[in-house]
Formats: structure tokens, C-alpha cells, sequence
């Protein structure tokens, strides 16, 4: 999960998922799985699935390629 800036929150939960082998996930069955298991405010505005996350020699995860690569999703104003 990464926050990109948003024009209405000011800053949105955004999640990047990537999924395993052969495996079909959708945006409406991610953000369904959330509900009721996390609270409201934590639920991603934004779902992203990707290939694969960029990460660093040591295998952390680069939040910063992804909050650069994803940043643009939250410039439409809707709640």
C-alpha cells in the first residue's frame, strides 16, 4: 500500500497487488475482501495490479518508483 496525492483526500491508500501464477483478481473482489476486515478510512481508494513490484538490491520494495509510476491516480475529483 502506497499513498498518492489525491485532489479531494488530499492523499489517497492506493494498493498495488500483484498476483500469483494463474490466479484472476479483480478490483471489486479486492476492495470487497477489505470491508468489514479493515477500518473504512484504510479500504484502498485505488487498486493497481501489476506484473511485478520494483524493488532494490536487497529485495525491499521501492514505494517511491511506485508512488512516482501510480502518483497520477488520484487527479480526478471524485469521492
Amino acid at each position: 500500500m502506497i499513498g498518492v496525492p489525491d485532489v479531494y483526500w488530499i492523499e489517497a491508500v492506493t494498493a498495488v497487488v500483484v498476483q500469483k501464477a494463474g490466479a484472476k483478481l479483480t478490483e471489486a473482489e479486492i476492495l470487497g475482501f477489505c470491508e468489514g476486515k479493515i477500518a473504512k478510512y484504510k479500504i484502498p481508494k485505488h487498486v493497481v495490479i501489476a506484473d511485478s513490484l520494483p524493488k532494490n538490491p536487497s529485495g525491499k520494495v521501492l514505494k517511491k518508483n511506485l508512488r512516482d509510476q501510480y502518483g497520477n491516480l488520484g487527479q480526478t475529483l471524485a469521492p
